[in-house]
């Protein structure tokens, strides 16, 4: 199967740090946050590789060239200006064959990738989207009236949990005629277009671990995460 991964956005919510390098050539450890989705999807028998890239693309091309030392093979899909996610998918369709597996190249994931490719095998789906588990609790508390306006219950700062989208697909090429060609569009846009047209769209429910590199924030704790590990190493 190959991997699409996405690495053409701007990284505005992480900069300075992205002023002169791609969200995904941030560094985690002693690697960029990249080489960990590489090594990642190989570890699960992903080894042909299409990266989108357009922001910043040559520091990308530079480092990982065609993949040869990762022991993968990478081809790259460019584009000249921000398309969304969808829009970055769609530059790699000249490269796809048929199934692949499609991630965003600023987040983390460990779990059972082989267990959710034979899912999607299983169910014949045009589209599989990787969950996972999430619960936060609310800033504010919850009021609960009753039909007089008379408050009935306080629930201060409730818990909410769901299964969230983690941002890793596995999908069939014919998937993309969904996206339009060179314009901006969001993965969700995509997948609400395949649905409204009666496609085999699922959900694979995961357990593992996800960590979202969004903001300055998120990458800070997960830097220290991989510096720690790093130094037990040592």
């Amino acid at each position: 199967m190959q991997g699409v991964i996405l690495a053409g956005g701007l990284g505005t919510r992480l900069r300075p740090y992205t002023l002169f390098l791609p969200k995904p050539m941030l560094p985690l450890g002693d690697k960029p946050l990249l080489q960990h989705l590489i090594e990642w999807l190989k570890r699960n028998d992903v080894t042909e590789f299409t990266i989108c890239v357009g922001y910043l693309r040559k520091s990308i091309e530079e480092y990982f060239e065609n993949g040869k030392e990762l022991g993968v093979s990478i081809n790259y899909a460019r584009t000249n200006k921000p398309l969304g996610t969808a829009g970055q998918l769609k530059s790699a369709e000249s490269q796809l064959k048929g199934s692949f597996v499609c991630i965003y190249g600023d987040s983390i994931l460990d779990f059972k990738l082989k267990d959710a490719m034979k899912f999607h095998e299983k169910k014949k789906a045009l589209a599989t989207m990787i969950l996972m588990e999430y619960k936060t609790n609310l800033r504010y508390g919850f009021i609960e009236l009753n039909g007089e306006g008379r408050v009935k219950a306080w629930r201060e700062k409730p818990e909410v949990k769901g299964m969230i989208n983690v941002g890793c697909y596995i999908m069939e090429k014919r998937f993309l005629k969904y996206i339009p060609k060179e314009k901006m569009y969001g993965m969700d846009i995509a997948f609400r277009n395949a649905i409204d047209a009666g496609e085999k769209i699922y959900g694979y429910p995961a357990k593992g671990t996800f960590n979202d590199i969004g903001d300055k924030r998120s990458y800070a704790s997960a830097y220290e995460k991989y510096l720690s590990e790093l130094g037990k190493i040592l």
